[in-house]
Parts: structure tokens; C-alpha cells; sequence
């Protein structure tokens, strides 16, 4: 102990000794006193587990010199008595925009008004996307704004991180404290963290236009940063040595909703970084994913209210998925806690600051330790900007950034007094209130036998007029002396308005009364006692409920993780199976599966079925048994934009980086039998997007959703769509604008991208003989066109016209490549024997045409004369709805072509399979394949047929049976949710009125997408 106070005497006289120097000129009289601050008999939390009753806390020049029980007040020392009040370390805000310019973002219809802009018109030596600013500091700008650093104060807060939420590569954050002082002076650490989200925000340059093709720009700014500082003499670029200079700072990254934190997280894994991920408050829906990716979450504290559902009619606009949204979303922390998953909080969102305190006690009341909540506040944010050794606690030598409040900060009466940032005092509410707790008799005018009470803290006390068994509320207001007080007796009927002040220790209350009838006159209430505390007969704070989450947390979604269908063991018995095989049609056979393969396929002995342990037997008397159907063009399950048509090549973007595992056709179409969809780009540029290929696993990610080890596919397309034909005045600009410069863009994308290709061989080449060069800068526009012609990856191309199609064929023969797929293909019986020659398939529209001019010439008979052409055929929906009844479709090939019914089968089944080069593990009923298979109650070629079960890997993700009780289910969940609700509003909670939340169904040529609803 002797050694400790020689070391803050020590110290003490050093700080009194040193002169504080400033830059600033003084104005006035300079004031230089080093004081040094004495908080006793405090509450004191030294951080988020070290809890001190009756404590000392000792502050000097903005630091702390010592906090604890037993520490010793110097002489001289301003000494504050607490009188056992509670300190805690300021919380730290881990993300916000505090201080920074206003941005003004620019929606996409806004600048389509004024035409494409294709060049970024930011100047100087900058990245090409003027999306893409890490050169831009949040420090240089940064201009404390006094009201908002007063809101945070009052919430506790007295340091963040603040930076320009505009953009996608947003540029550097800063930490600043939350005082009044000057900029230089709030300046914690000018680059604290590097900015992302997936938000172009203000740019008005057309790329990119959908996340996809945020992902996509995000993966080449990577690489160019990397080649940039590899690559010697390379063009200077400020943005690329910003970019590369803060790497080395943590990496923060905005997201939208659960899905774009996944993939913002798949994206860092690539490049080797761990982002801390500020998510949106859904990220519970994939608890498992968040886990394992390791990062750490900023998650805010925005609850969604609840709906009124009062009206039955409105109520039918809310769907199950937002009442669950409601009651998840507050415990979203909490089920990451349990999950051991690290977050910190952040107030962004919340419209005012002071909901903070109700929205931690929820927290609470959910099961989060109030040490972790403190911990999010405080430890967790200060950890990660690497400060936690400056602030986030109450140690020797940190930073004196503290509040005071009147009790224990969870409390719901609990009020802030004081905060100091920087050891500097800011004052939110007088400690010295006066108690004006009690009760005191009223006397004024006509009004005798009231009594005037009140109770609860002195700091907020809450007041009341009784009478009898009469009780009217009180409202109160204080501006320091005088006291205000309007009462209501009866609504509408006119209020009695009180002015007066308090007389010493509270004794009594005297001023002016205005009466309802406009009177004036004198009124005074004298104490005649203390509030008698009863006995508490109030039930202790309910400890709230985690709700399960449904996979996915919608409507049909599976009650668990564990509920999830898995592989089973089935004996389909003495049912018609069509194998699409050689076999054909077989009847009364039987099929088995098991882990999630086909077995066997014909007719088992009685011998060979009493061996069999754990299998469930489905008597398949009158039911048919297909493979699943594919559907080889599809838009489903994409999320925030299927069309990147912003450019006339796009081959960079990716499908698979926007999968949305939660769109509800997933379950529809499964409905339909369909267990494999190939999904595109849209149609808006001659070379469009990477395909994705997904199995529709209903309930699992969006990675488990990918179909294994499948070829790569792109998109390309022919057409109106491509050269802009229908897009209006102001697009007029984008080449090409003719079908002529749809030939040349493609002739020209592959000149550059062969010789592409041939300087990467080269580089290569040099490296296996051991000579050094700087690489070639990868540039993932023409890796994907290479691909192509190195026959890694395969074309499946939107197309109508027969010249368009003749001239593909013809660049596809010019470079040495194939034409895998064209789909639509409607006049493609005019081509049949060219595309015969060059060996591309087909994947047509059953009978669409006429719906636009360049399909007048479409005619029903086309598939089946591509099918006798020797054409590989296949029928596909590009539509969500078509696909759930893909199986009808097929047989209109029957219809129009007299397509023998087990070959038209094959157009949903087997043949889409086989140009999707998937025909080895799906498309037919044969052993050793995958258990793709649906039952349905009638021949597939029959209207009246339905899937009664449908297996995707052996899992019956669709079952008839389950599916009637689940639409019970969802009732019963709608029910009871909308019941809680109504408990909610008897709380006091806030409502919402119920509107409808669009779902987008894409389409080839939807250029617009509708962002997902941000008032929740």
C-alpha cells in the first residue's frame, strides 16, 4: 500500500509540474489548474466483471489515477460524495457516422432519368468505380456536431467510431470522443478501421447495379490492390495505396440482412480477411453460419414494433415471416450469446437514444448476463480498434471516460447524472435534486381533501392526485426552481394548470393555479407525510422466452436445425416407375433408397424385402414415381438483382454470391417435383452473369443449397434485351445498340480475352523455369471468357431469332469453343440442323409466343422438332410460377408434337440433366444415382397430376401430408404470435400499422430490384 500512494503522489507532482501546451492561441485568461478529482462512497464498476461497493475513484488531467475500495483521497484533492451512487466506464460506440458530411444518395431511378453515366467522374489517379474511395479519411472531415455528442453522452457514450458510410470501399474510420471540444482535441486514433458494405450509396455511375455485381467489383478491387503493390512502375493510384496502406487496420463491414453478412464473410475468407460484420439484427435466422464464421458482429439494438392487428382484413398483409421477425428480433443477441458468438452494440438505428436502456433491460430479460451486455458495451468495441488499453474501463492510467447514475444502470428508474469524457465534466441532471417524495395535502380554490404524492426516485419521481379511491395522473415538469403540474380530470373537458416553487427541505409547495374555466388563484400543498412503501406484491421482471427458430424462420419452414429432413431409407413398393431410362415405363416395380442414393430399381422378391431393417415402406398401388425435374432456366432464389445489365460484359459477377435459401418458391416449386433449378443472370447484356446450380434443399444455406462438383455455366444472350431496344430515350449510349454490335462486342471480348489467356500461359510458363517476373493483373471479366476457351466453362445463351443464332455458332467456330445450351430457342426449328452440326443443345418454351415482336415467328412444334432433329430438348419455366408445373409443360410436347410420353418426360428430367452435364448423378431413375425422385398421385403426363412426396438426396424435403399440417401449423403460429402481440400493446408498446412486404419474382429482363424493407 505505502508503495502505491508513493507512486500517485509521485505522479501528482509530476502532472503538476508539466505546463499544458496547446497550439491554440489564448483568447482570455488562461486557466492551467491540474486538479485532481475525488469521487467516494461510490458504486464503482473498474469494467464489465469488477464491481466495487463503496469505492473511490481518482481522476487527474483526464486520467485515471485510482479506482477501488481503500484508495486514499490526497489533500487538495475536489472531493465528489457519491452517496452510493454508481460509475461506469463510458460505452463505446462502435459504428456510426457521427461527425461526418451528410450523404445524399442517388437512387438508380434518379439516374436513369439523366442516362447512363459508364465512367466514374471522380478526378484525380482513382479507381475506376467511383464506389471504390479508400482514400477517403473520415479524421479530415470529421466536425463535432455538440447536440449529437450530447445525445450520446445522456446514453452513456463518450467515445465512437465514426466514418463515411457512403460507398462500397467507404475508406478510413476515426476514433473520436464524444465532448465539445475541437476536432484535434476529440481525435483519438485518425485511422481506426477500414469501411465496407455492398451499398454503391451516392455514386452515380451505373456499375454496379445489384449485389452480385457489389461482390463482383469488391473481388477485382482486391486483386488489383494486391497486383498494384506487387507490380513495380505501375500507374499511380491513390485509392490502390490507400486501399493496400489500410489493410494492416480492422476491416469493417455494413451488411443489409443475415445473407449479406454470409457473403460478406465468404468474400473476406478469400482474400484472408476477417471482417467484423455490423450486421442488420436477423443474423439469428443462420446461428450455426455465424458461428462458424468467426467473425465479430455489431449488432444493433432496432426491435421491430408490433402490428395492429386489430383489423383481420390488414392483419392478412402481415406475413408469418415478419410476426416472427417481431418476436426474434429481440433476442437475436441472445441466441448468439448462447451460440458463443462475440458482438458489440451499436445505437445506430435507433431514432432516439434514449431507448437504449429499455433495449439492453430486454436483453436482459432474454438471458444475457447484465457483465456481457456491459461487456458489448465497453471491452468487446475497445478490443476491437486496439484500445483497450486507453478506454473501456477504469483502470490506472486510462482515460477518465466515465458516467454517473442514480442507481444500478439496468434499473428502470435509474437516472444519468453526470458524464466525464476526457476527465472533463458534462452535466446531464442535478444530483442535488431536492426530495420531493411524500405526500402533501392540496388547498386551492374548491379543491380541498386532494392530496398531492409523490413517489419513486427523487431524480424522476412520478406524481398522482388522490382522493378517496379516486387517482389522476399527474404530468410534472421541473426547470430548476419551479415546478409545473397540468391534471386532466376529466377528458376534453379542460385541465387544471399548477405553477409553483418548493419551500426548504421540501415542507411545502405554494404558486398560482390557472382553472379550466380560465380563473386565476392561489394554491399551496403542504407534506403531511412520507409515501408509505408497501409490501412488494409486484412480480419480478419475466424472464422472456427464446423463441425457436424455423429453418427458414417463414411459413412451411422446418420447427429446428435438427428438423431438418434427412436421408431416409425407403422401399417405394409395387409402384409405376418411369426411369427415363432404356427400361422405360416399369409397373407394380419397386425402387429402394438409402443414404441418400438409389439402391435398387425392379421387382424385389418377398425374400429380399423381409431382410430389410429400418426401412419405411411406401405401397405404391396407384402412384407413379418420377425422377425429380430440373428446370434448366430459372430466376428463383436470387436475391437484390438478377440482371448486372449495366455493362455489355458482366462475365464477373456470380449468381452464386446472391442464393437466397429463403425465398418461398424453393418450397413451391418442390411442391411441383422439381428438385434441381439452374439459375441465370437476366438477359440485359450480350455476356451476362455465372450461373449457380442448386439442389432445392429447403431449410438449409444457401452454400448447402449448391449442387456439388457441377460444371461452371455463364450466360449470354441475343436480342432486344441485349441491344437496349425497348429501354427508353436515355439508353441509347451503351454499345451495342444494334444486332450487328452484339457480333462485334462478342468477337471483341474474345480477342481480348485469348490474348488473356495466352500472356497468363506465358507467365506461367516462366514460373515452372524459375524465373521471376511481377504476374499479370488477374482481371475476372476475361478469366471467365477464358474459361470458356479452355472449355472449363459452358454457354447457355438467351436466344429467339434464327440470324442471332447463326452468327453465335459462327463466333463459337471462329475462337474454337462450343455453344452449349441456347434457351428460348423459338426458332429453333429454323436452325435445327446447324445447331445439330455444332452440337449445341436446346432448352425451349413449350408454347410461348407472340409476347413480344422478336418471337411473332415462335410456334408450339418447336421442341419436338428439335427433339426428331437429334437435338438434345429440354423444357425449362424462366418463370416461378410456370415452375411448379413443369411436369404439364412436358406434355404439351405430347400435345403439339405427338412426343411419345416417357421421351417428353425426358424434357424436365433427364435431357436438362445432360446439359447441365449432371445426367451421371440425376435426371433418371437408375442405381447408383442420387434419391431425387417425387411420387405423384397420377401419370406426370396427366393435369390432374400432383407430387404426393418429393426427395432431394433421399430427404423428403415436400410431403402431401406434412404439408396440410403445416398450413395448420402457420395458423396456429399467426395466432398465438398476434395473441402475444396484443399483450405487447396492454405493455405499452408502440404499433405498426400492417402493409404488405413485397417478394420480387424475377424475370430475364427485370433490371430493377426492390431493396428489402428497412423499417423493421
Amino acid at each position: 500500500m505505502r508503495k502505491i500512494l508513493t507512486w500517485l503522489f509521485t505522479l501528482w507532482s509530476f502532472n503538476a509540474a508539466v505546463y499544458a501546451q496547446s497550439t491554440k492561441p489564448v483568447t482570455g485568461l488562461s486557466d492551467e489548474r491540474s486538479l485532481t478529482y475525488a469521487f467516494v462512497h461510490a458504486n464503482i464498476f473498474i469494467d464489465h466483471e469488477q464491481f466495487m461497493q463503496d469505492a473511490v475513484l481518482l481522476v487527474r488531467d483526464g486520467k485515471v489515477l485510482a479506482a477501488g475500495a481503500g484508495v486514499l483521497v490526497p489533500p487538495g484533492a475536489q472531493v465528489y460524495d457519491m452517496k452510493g451512487r454508481y460509475i461506469y466506464p463510458s460505452f463505446i460506440e462502435p459504428f456510426s457516422d457521427y461527425g461526418q458530411p451528410e450523404v445524399k444518395e442517388v437512387t438508380r431511378s434518379g439516374r436513369r432519368e439523366r442516362g447512363p453515366q459508364t465512367e466514374s467522374n471522380t478526378p484525380g489517379p482513382v479507381y475506376w468505380n467511383q464506389a471504390i474511395h479508400p482514400e477517403t479519411d473520415a479524421f479530415a472531415v470529421f466536425n463535432p456536431d455538440g447536440k449529437k455528442a450530447a445525445d450520446f453522452r445522456k446514453a452513456g457514450f463518450g467515445l465512437a467510431l465514426t466514418g463515411s458510410r457512403d460507398g462500397i470501399a467507404r475508406g478510413c474510420a476515426a476514433l473520436v470522443l464524444l465532448g465539445d471540444e475541437s476536432s484535434g482535441e476529440m481525435m483519438i486514433r485518425e485511422r481506426a478501421a477500414q469501411l465496407f458494405s455492398f451499398n454503391k450509396g451516392s455514386s452515380t455511375q451505373d456499375y454496379p447495379s445489384s449485389q452480385m455485381g457489389s461482390v463482383a467489383l469488391l473481388r477485382q478491387a482486391y486483386l488489383d490492390a494486391k497486383w498494384y503493390g506487387n507490380t513495380p512502375g505501375a500507374d499511380k493510384n491513390i485509392s490502390l495505396e490507400a486501399w493496400n496502406r489500410n489493410s494492416t487496420l480492422p476491416q469493417v463491414f455494413e451488411v443489409s440482412d443475415y445473407r449479406s453478412a454470409l457473403r460478406a464473410d465468404r468474400l473476406g475468407d478469400e482474400f484472408g480477411v476477417q471482417f467484423i460484420i455490423k450486421g442488420k439484427g436477423d443474423e439469428y435466422k443462420r446461428v450455426a453460419e455465424m458461428r462458424n464464421s468467426g467473425a465479430v458482429f455489431i449488432l444493433p439494438l432496432v426491435f421491430p414494433k408490433a402490428y395492429d392487428m386489430s383489423n383481420p382484413f390488414d392483419a392478412l398483409n402481415v406475413s408469418l415471416e415478419d410476426l416472427r421477425h417481431w418476436e426474434l428480433a429481440p433476442a437475436n443477441a441472445a441466441l448468439l450469446y448462447k451460440n458463443g458468438v462475440r458482438f458489440a452494440f451499436t445505437t445506430d438505428g435507433l431514432k432516439d437514444k434514449k431507448e437504449l436502456a429499455a433495449a439492453l433491460q430486454k436483453l436482459a430479460r432474454y438471458g444475457i448476463p447484465q457483465k456481457d451486455i456491459l461487456k458489448a458495451l465497453t471491452a468487446i468495441p475497445a478490443a476491437l480498434y486496439g484500445v483497450e488499453g486507453l478506454v473501456g474501463a477504469l483502470r490506472p492510467g486510462m482515460m477518465a471516460n466515465f458516467f454517473i447514475c442514480s442507481k444500478d444502470y439496468f434499473a428502470k428508474d435509474n437516472t444519468m447524472l453526470e458524464h466525464w469524457v476526457k476527465g472533463k465534466r458534462y452535466i446531464l441532471r442535478s444530483s442535488d435534486t431536492l426530495d420531493v417524495t411524500g405526500k402533501f395535502a392540496l388547498r386551492a380554490d374548491t379543491l380541498s381533501g386532494w392530496t398531492l404524492q409523490a413517489t419513486g426516485d427523487p431524480l424522476s419521481a412520478e406524481w398522482s392526485l388522490t382522493k378517496d379511491t379516486l387517482k389522476l395522473k399527474v404530468e410534472a415538469q421541473q426547470a430548476g426552481s419551479q415546478w409545473t403540474f397540468r391534471i386532466e380530470p376529466v377528458k376534453g373537458k379542460g385541465a387544471w394548470r399548477f405553477n409553483g416553487t418548493f419551500g426548504e427541505k421540501a415542507a411545502n409547495i405554494s404558486g398560482q393555479l390557472l382553472l379550466p374555466d380560465g380563473r386565476w388563484t392561489t394554491w399551496t400543498a403542504t407534506r403531511v407525510g412520507a409515501m408509505e412503501i408497501a409490501p412488494d406484491s409486484s412480480k419480478k421482471t419475466k424472464e422472456l422466452q427464446v423463441p425457436e427458430v424455423w429453418y427458414p424462420n417463414m411459413a412451411f419452414g422446418w420447427p429446428s436445425a435438427d428438423s431438418i429432413p434427412r436421408p431416409e431409407a425407403v422401399l417405394f413398393q409395387n409402384i409405376t416407375v418411369w426411369t427415363c431410362e432404356d427400361q422405360g415405363v416399369l409397373r407394380d416395380a419397386d425402387v429402394l433408397i438409402r443414404d441418400g442414393k438409389i439402391v435398387a430399381v425392379g421387382k424385389m422378391s418377398e425374400v429380399e424385402k423381409v431382410r430389410m431393417s429400418g426401412v419405411t415402406v411406401i405401397d405404391g398401388t396407384g402412384l407413379h414415381l418420377t425422377p425429380g425435374l430440373i428446370d434448366e432456366h430459372s430466376h428463383i432464389a436470387v436475391s437484390d438483382g438478377v440482371n448486372e445489365g449495366t455493362q455489355s460484359i458482366t462475365s464477373e459477377v456470380r449468381i452464386g454470391d446472391v442464393i437466397d435459401p429463403d425465398d418461398i418458391n424453393i418450397y413451391r416449386q418442390l411442391a411441383g417435383g422439381v428438385t434441381t433449378s439452374h439459375l441465370l443472370h437476366g438477359s440485359a447484356n450480350a455476356i451476362g452473369g455465372q450461373t449457380a446450380l442448386i439442389k432445392l434443399r429447403w431449410g438449409k444455406s444457401a452454400e448447402q443449397m449448391k449442387f456439388e462438383g457441377a460444371d461452371g455455366f455463364i450466360k449470354f444472350a441475343l436480342g432486344e434485351n441485349v441491344k437496349q431496344a425497348n429501354w427508353g430515350d436515355n439508353n441509347v449510349t451503351r454499345y451495342p445498340q444494334t444486332r450487328m454490335g452484339v457480333e462485334q462486342i462478342y468477337m471483341d471480348a474474345f480477342t481480348r480475352a485469348r490474348a488473356y489467356d495466352l500472356q497468363w500461359k506465358k507467365y506461367n510458363a516462366t514460373r515452372t523455369k524459375g524465373l521471376k517476373s511481377p504476374a499479370p493483373r488477374r482481371d475476372l471479366e476475361l478469366e471467365a471468357l477464358a474459361e470458356i476457351l479452355n472449355k472449363q466453362r459452358f454457354i447457355t445463351c438467351h436466344s429467339y431469332q434464327q440470324g442471332e443464332i447463326n452468327m453465335l455458332l459462327h463466333v463459337a467456330d471462329t475462337f474454337g469453343f462450343k455453344v452449349n445450351t441456347f434457351t428460348h430457342i423459338l426458332e429453333g426449328y429454323k436452325v435445327a440442323d446447324k445447331m445439330k452440326r455444332h452440337g449445341a443443345g436446346a432448352s425451349s418454351f413449350s408454347d410461348w409466343w407472340a409476347y413480344k415482336y422478336e418471337v411473332v415467328e415462335a410456334i408450339p412444334q418447336n421442341g419436338a422438332i428439335l427433339h426428331r432433329s437429334g437435338i438434345t430438348t429440354a423444357f425449362n419455366s424462366d418463370d416461378a410460377e410456370m415452375a411448379r408445373r413443369l411436369n404439364q409443360e412436358a406434355a404439351k410436347a405430347v400435345k403439339y408434337g405427338n412426343v411419345p410420353e416417357e421421351e417428353a418426360l425426358k424434357f424436365v428430367t433427364l435431357n436438362p440433366a445432360k446439359l447441365l452435364h449432371i445426367d451421371q448423378r440425376v435426371g433418371s431413375i437408375r442405381i447408383g444415382k442420387d434419391a431425387d425422385l417425387v411420387v405423384w398421385n397420377a401419370s406426370p403426363m396427366s393435369v390432374a397430376a400432383r407430387p404426393v412426396m418429393t426427395f432431394v438426396d433421399g430427404c423428403r424435403y415436400f410431403d402431401l401430408e406434412r404439408d396440410r399440417q403445416a398450413r395448420q401449423g402457420n395458423e396456429r403460429e399467426r395466432q398465438r404470435i398476434t395473441s402475444r402481440m396484443g399483450d405487447d400493446k396492454s405493455e405499452g408498446g408502440s404499433r405498426q400499422r400492417p402493409s404488405t412486404t413485397l417478394k420480387q419474382e424475377y424475370h430475364c429482363n427485370d433490371m430493377e430490384h426492390l431493396p428489402y424493407d428497412d423499417e423493421n
